[in-house]
């Protein structure tokens, strides 16, 4: 019996169909992460050179110099790097943990409370999702400087909050992880709507919270032209601008190119680090045996 058994579960086997594009998935797959991560590659085995290694060194040969390139970025011009290192923290952090405040009320608000004018807003920020931030930059320009705001670390805060994607993230995760029987449930037991809020929804969404605090933090720490339009004191810049700064710099002074290799380096370490951090709140079924059949 046993192994009738064993024959018609092999038999099975072969019977399977076979993937339609065979290793092509896989194929580009291993394309995209080699075009990812060879800059990333590179950025790390040049940071390693010296000044008379950049250059004269195979691209992927190992240097001597990363200990004096991290003391000489250290070192440059007072070490203003690790400003422009805490001015991105600043807005990269601040920036996403408002957004992503504002983000989750909305979202659940969106979702769950029924009101007049509720799918006219939704369709608007859809609408938003479709408009470039490029093209807003200079319109946010004018009217921060028309309200003497210009220049000013909330010149780049304040456009980063409202963000019509994370709130449209937001209000599909709150569909889908809160169930209305359980804020019915809530309702019933006499809790408003703060408290369902804080206790029964947001705990909910934290691994939608998560997801779009990250891309907002990555977007804002990455962020070049609305900070290079706002700002023009470089102590107040972001890193994104520091360092092109010294690459316009570069072109007359050829030794910067190290100390903007190594800073490019250095600003990769706190992404990886609040990714590695963060990854796990990124949990399912959080809402799993909350409601009871």
């Amino acid at each position: 019996m046993a192994v009738t058994t064993r024959a018609v579960a092999t038999r099975r086997v072969l019977k399977r169909p076979l993937r339609p594009y065979g290793v092509a998935p896989t194929a580009i797959l291993l394309l995209g992460a080699v075009y990812c991560l060879l800059p990333v590659s590179w950025v790390l085995v040049a940071a390693t050179k010296s000044k008379a290694e950049l250059f004269s060194t195979s691209t992927f040969a190992p240097g001597t110099g990363l200990m004096a390139n991290l003391a000489d970025l250290a070192a440059y011009r007072g070490g203003v790097f690790w400003l422009w290192m805490l001015n991105t923290l600043v807005y990269a952090g601040g920036g996403a943990l408002l957004s992503t405040a504002v983000s989750a009320v909305s979202g659940y608000t969106l979702a769950k409370y029924r009101f007049r004018g509720r799918n006219l807003i939704f369709n608007v920020l859809i609408g938003g999702i479709l408009v470039p931030s490029v093209v807003l930059a200079i319109p946010q320009y004018v009217l921060f400087s028309s309200i003497g705001l210009a220049g000013s670390y909330w010149s780049v805060l304040l456009p980063q909050i409202l963000h019509p994607y994370s709130i449209y993230l937001a209000r599909v995760y709150a569909g889908a992880a809160i169930p209305d029987s359980l804020l019915e449930a809530g309702r019933i037991d006499g809790a408003g709507h703060w408290l369902l809020l804080r206790r029964v929804a947001l705990p909910l969404m934290l691994p939608g919270m998560v997801t779009i605090f990250l891309f907002q933090f990555v977007a804002i720490w990455n962020n070049f032209l609305l900070p290079f339009i706002m700002l023009g004191d470089d102590h107040t810049f972001p890193l994104t601008v520091g360092l092109y700064t010294l690459l316009a710099a570069g072109a007359n002074q050829p030794a910067l190119y190290n100390l903007i290799i190594t800073g490019a380096l250095v600003s990769l370490i706190p992404l990886i680090a609040l990714f590695l951090t963060m990854q796990r709140y990124w949990r399912t079924d959080l809402s799993s045996g909350a409601v009871k059949s």
